[in-house]
């Protein structure tokens, strides 16, 4: 029988190798291999908890940590503040303002939009202003369809899965691009039948370039009151490019030579000098350009060197030529 036998074992492979030795019978492998499961289910059930949230003061740390968007990181404050006092009247039995938390996000690519509204989702999560705080991005694809009433299925689609968090959508001012006909106008519709039926259950973020969300607010005025929170993302300057710019590769294991970073910061510049600066993405051109550096270093190692004479300062620095000059790849034209 199994129990009259000295076995120790950790791993299924130490059973393997008592049945090729002849200590153990193929069906006694068997029990052991059931034994051994069962005992492994029952520590992960014993020791598994739900992964720990993040509590509110973590959260504030880490708005307090992004670099540049200081108007951002005040109204994020305002609104902490803001629901934590409705909370204290409401318990207090005063009149308390509704919670009304729907926003709209205004600016370039690539100036910390999204990340924004997950740290937000985090937050409201721990407020208690929302059950889950997740985060649902979508844009028009995934909300307009091709038919009548393929537009309203979909975007109920897409709020079911956004429940008990935000409903971030990006590039909002396209669903009124159409005009009257266009579906995107069912959209819209929608999407303010679903604000009002789950208000104290999920949150709509509508997002995309200044000058359009302007415009989409003031061909539907009636969206303007449903959005009383509206926060403007400012283009990073040089300076907090090159903050990013650091982060990113020092996150990767990279570094830059000097040479480097002045060659880096000096093509930042004249980016902005350029008519395409708007489609180049701020920090997303930061993070193409470090990703496009990071390859281009190691053709230059591969070429200049056979692998074994690689030495790790190889591999942990970034030269000037390996950043990238040519930005056209990266959306912004020559």
């Amino acid at each position: 029988m199994i129990s009259d036998i000295n076995i120790n074992f950790n791993e299924p492979n130490d059973i393997y190798i008592l049945i090729e030795k002849g200590e153990i019978t193929p069906s006694e492998a068997i029990a052991l291999l059931m034994q051994f499961e069962n005992k492994k289910n029952s520590i992960s059930a014993s020791t598994y908890k739900e992964p720990q949230s993040k509590d509110i003061k973590e959260i504030m740390e880490e708005i307090d940590s992004l670099i540049g968007l200081q108007n951002v990181k005040s109204l994020v404050k305002e609104i902490h503040a803001f629901v934590e006092i409705q909370k204290c009247r409401k318990q207090e039995g005063l009149i308390n303002e509704p919670l009304v938390m729907h926003m709209i996000f205004k600016g370039n690519p690539g100036t910390g939009k999204t990340t924004v509204a997950r740290i937000i989702g985090n937050l409201f999560k721990e407020l208690e202003v929302l059950p889950k705080g997740h985060l649902v991005e979508v844009e028009r694809a995934d909300l307009v369809g091709e038919y009548i009433g393929h537009t309203a299925q979909k975007t109920r689609e897409q709020i079911k899965r956004a429940l008990g968090g935000i409903l971030f959508i990006d590039e909002a001012y396209s669903l009124a691009r159409g005009g009257e006909k266009d579906f995107g106008k069912e959209c819209i519709d929608s999407l303010v039948k679903a604000m009002e039926d789950y208000k104290d259950d999920l949150i709509v973020i509508l997002a995309g370039y200044k000058d359009e969300m302007d415009w989409f607010l003031q061909i539907n005025p009636g969206l303007r009151s449903r959005f009383p929170i509206q926060i403007e993302f400012n283009d990073y300057n040089v300076d907090e490019l090159m903050q990013i710019a650091k982060m990113m590769a020092e996150k990767r294991q990279y570094s830059f030579s000097l040479e480097a970073l002045l060659k880096f910061e000096d093509i930042l510049q004249s980016s902005m000098n350029s008519m395409f600066y708007n489609k180049l993405g701020n920090a997303r051109l930061v993070r193409n350009m470090i990703e496009k550096a990071i390859r281009r270093q190691a053709l230059r190692l591969v070429s200049q060197s056979k692998i074994s004479r690689i030495s790790r300062e190889d591999l942990l620095q970034i030269k000037p030529e390996d950043i990238p000059i040519d930005l056209s790849e990266f959306g912004g034209g020559h």
